[in-house]
C-alpha cells in the first residue's frame, strides 16, 4: 500500500490549484482507491479538487483487495480490481496498489507529488487530439460519433461510464476507523459499448437511463491510452 500522497503536501498544493487551467481536451483521471487504505484519504480529497476543473474528468474506482483488513469498501467492485490489474499487466507489472492514478489510460508518475501529477494532466490536455468525439442524448437514447484524426493501428474500445458525484461515508472499522470521508465521482458502472477499428467514422446508439452523470471514453484496447472522452450532457 504505497504512501505516495502526503496529506500535508496535498493540502498546501490544493490551496494554489490553478482551476480551469486545462481546457484543450478533456483528460480522464482514474483513481484506484479503497476505504480500507489509510493512504487513500488525501488522494480522495485531491480527486475532489480535480472535479472543480472543467477540463478534467476525475473518476474514482474503488477496489476490493483491502476489504479483508476489517472494512469492506461499500463502493468496491471486482470489475474495478480487474481493470487495475489489466493496467498493471499492460505495463509489464504484477503489482497493484492504492492510491494509484491513471492519467488518460497511462500509469501516472506519483514520485514527484501532486504538482508533478498536475503537470502530467496539463501535458495530456495540451497534446493534439487523436480522435474527434461527440455525444448527444435524447431521452433514454445516446448517440456517439467518433472519427480518427490520426491513423490508428490498434482496436479501440468505446465505453460508457456512470458515476455518483458525491457520497459521504463514516468508516467504522479498519485502517480508517472513525473517519467520515467525502468521496467524489464514484464510478458505479463501466460498460463497453463497442469495439472500433478507427478506420471509418463511427456512429452508434446506446440506451441510457436515469439521471446519473455519464462519460463516453474512447480508449486503446488493453487497456491503453485514452484518446478521447466526453461528458454526456
Amino acid at each position: 500500500m504505497p504512501r505516495s500522497f502526503a496529506a500535508g503536501a496535498i493540502g498546501l498544493w490544493l490551496a494554489s490549484l490553478p482551476l480551469a487551467s486545462v481546457a484543450q481536451q478533456a483528460v480522464v483521471v482514474e483513481l484506484y482507491t479503497s476505504q480500507g487504505c489509510s493512504s487513500c484519504p488525501p488522494a480522495d480529497a485531491f480527486l475532489g479538487e480535480l472535479t472543480k476543473d472543467a477540463g478534467v474528468i476525475p473518476l474514482a474506482l474503488h477496489v476490493d483487495y483491502w476489504d479483508y483488513i476489517g472494512w469492506a469498501d461499500v463502493f468496491a467492485q471486482p470489475g474495478f480490481t480487474r481493470r487495475q490489474h489489466a493496467y498493471a499487466k499492460a505495463t509489464g507489472s504484477k503489482m497493484v496498489y492504492t492510491p494509484q492514478l491513471i492519467i488518460a489510460g497511462q500509469v501516472a508518475d506519483q514520485d514527484h507529488g501532486v504538482e508533478g501529477i498536475w503537470q502530467q494532466i496539463k501535458a495530456k490536455a495540451e497534446s493534439a487530439p487523436a480522435v474527434g468525439l461527440s455525444v448527444e442524448r435524447a431521452g433514454e437514447t445516446l448517440t456517439v460519433r467518433a472519427e480518427a484524426l490520426v491513423a490508428q493501428d490498434h482496436p479501440l474500445a468505446v465505453q460508457l461510464v456512470r458515476y455518483t458525484p458525491e457520497q459521504v461515508v463514516t468508516i467504522e472499522r479498519g485502517e480508517n476507523a472513525g473517519q467520515t470521508i467525502t468521496y467524489h465521482n464514484v464510478v458505479t458502472s463501466w460498460e463497453r459499448l463497442a469495439e472500433w477499428d478507427g478506420q471509418a467514422p463511427l456512429e452508434i446508439s446506446a440506451a441510457i437511463a436515469g439521471d446519473a452523470p455519464a462519460v463516453i471514453i474512447v480508449q486503446r484496447a488493453g487497456p491503453g491510452e485514452i484518446l478521447a472522452a466526453a461528458r454526456v450532457e
